[in-house]
Order: structure tokens, then sequence, then C-alpha cells
């Protein structure tokens, strides 16, 4: 069994190199995006709407609200990147019922890319709120002597939110793969279920946090959330 996608090469020319991780990604990406078109290409601005443009609405506003409650300031401009993040998760864990599936989350270079993302996000988010000028100064908050220390909680905390995807997605794959080896009638259903749970819940850990960065970036104080305390398995 394989634990990880990387492991299964698809197409290889010289140092180029198509694993599973790449593909599945591609795929879930292009599913996302069909799948949003289909969702939204026939809502209506009258009064009366469809039961599914009511359920999407209710589900739209609910995440807005989730981002404003972290402390983010004008959520609506920041729902569409950390609603794709969440999508994105939990998209490739709710895959996992499809039999001889890998999440590529499993893999440390999808987590990597995805904080790397989160990394590149902050920035922008916070230039185009603050401007340049206040953004940049905001390193040499309280005094000039923390530019460092905030340049390496920067860089550690991109590293700490790819390494705690990974690890959590892989971990649950690991289990799953010794679990049904050693006893392939009986936990099946068990361990699926335990790993849908486990992504979904690493899918909203990863967005709040991601939330987190981009209000600390905007300026807003806003602390880690309580439900992070409850509901994070690791």
């Amino acid at each position: 069994m394989h634990l990880s996608p990387d492991e299964i090469v698809l197409w290889q020319y010289g140092i180029l190199r198509i694993n599973a991780t790449i593909a599945i990604t591609w795929l879930i990406m292009i599913f996302l995006a069909l799948g949003s078109r289909m969702a939204t290409h026939k809502l209506s601005a009258n009064a009366k709407r469809t039961r599914w443009q009511n359920l999407l609405e209710i589900v739209v506003t609910e995440m807005e609200q989730q981002i404003a409650a972290i402390g983010v300031r004008h959520a609506a401009r920041y729902l569409g990147f950390v609603g794709t993040l969440f999508l994105f998760v939990a998209t490739a864990s709710l895959l996992t019922l499809l039999p001889g599936y890998i999440p590529p989350t499993s893999s440390l270079s999808t987590t990597a890319a995805l904080a790397l993302c989160v990394m590149a996000a902050v920035p922008v988010f916070g230039i185009r709120e603050q401007g340049l000028r206040a953004y940049l100064a905001s390193y040499f908050e309280p005094t000039f002597i923390m530019f460092p220390f905030n340049v390496i909680s920067e860089l550690s905390r991109t590293i700490a939110l790819a390494v705690r995807l990974f690890g959590n997605m892989m971990s649950g794959v690991m289990i799953t793969g010794i679990l049904l080896t050693i006893t392939p009638l009986l936990f099946p259903a068990v361990m699926t279920a335990l790993g849908l749970l486990t992504g979904m819940v690493q899918a909203y850990i990863f967005s709040v946090l991601a939330a987190v960065y981009i209000a600390a970036a905007l300026g807003a104080n806003a602390p880690a959330p309580a439900a992070l305390t409850h509901t994070d398995p690791s």
C-alpha cells in the first residue's frame, strides 16, 4: 500500500516527472472549478429563488460570518481565498471514499504549496488594506529590535502550517493502512468514517488559521478562536 501519492509515478521523461500527487491535485482543482460553475450559473437576484440557491447562500453567509468572527475586517473580500482553501482540503478528504484513492494532502509537497499560498496572500492582503509603508512598519513594532523575530515568525508559521496539515493527514492514512492490513474485514468502514472526520476538521483548522494570519496582517487584534483548542485532534 502506498502511503503517499508521491510514490506513484504516472509519467516520466528525464528529470520531468508527473506523480499521483500532481495529477490528483489538478483533478480536484478542475472538479472544484466545474462544480463552482455549475452551482452558480443559474443564480437569481429576484425574490423567487430555488432551494439550492437558498442553501448555497446560507452556506456562503455562514462562512463569511465565521471569517468575520475571527476578526477579519471586510470578511467578504477574503471569502474566496479562505473558502477555496477549505473546499480543497475538504474535497481531498471526502474523496477517500473512492477505493484506492490517496489524498494529495498526505504529501508534504501539497501541504507546503498550500502554506506558501497563505504566506504569499497574507502580505498582499495586508498591503492592500494598510498600504505598503504601514504594513512594512508593522515588522518593526513595538521596536526595531523585533524586525528579525517578526520575519522568523512569518517563516516559521508557514512551515508549521504545512507540517501540521501533512502530519495529521499522513498519520490518518498510515494508521488506516496498518489496520486494514491487519484486519481488512473489520475496520474499513470505521476507519473511513474516522478519516473523513479528521479531514474535515483539518480543513476547518487550516482555513481558520489562514484567516487568523490575514486578520493579523490587516492590523486586527484577533486572538485564535476557542474552537481551535477544542476541535484540533493533534
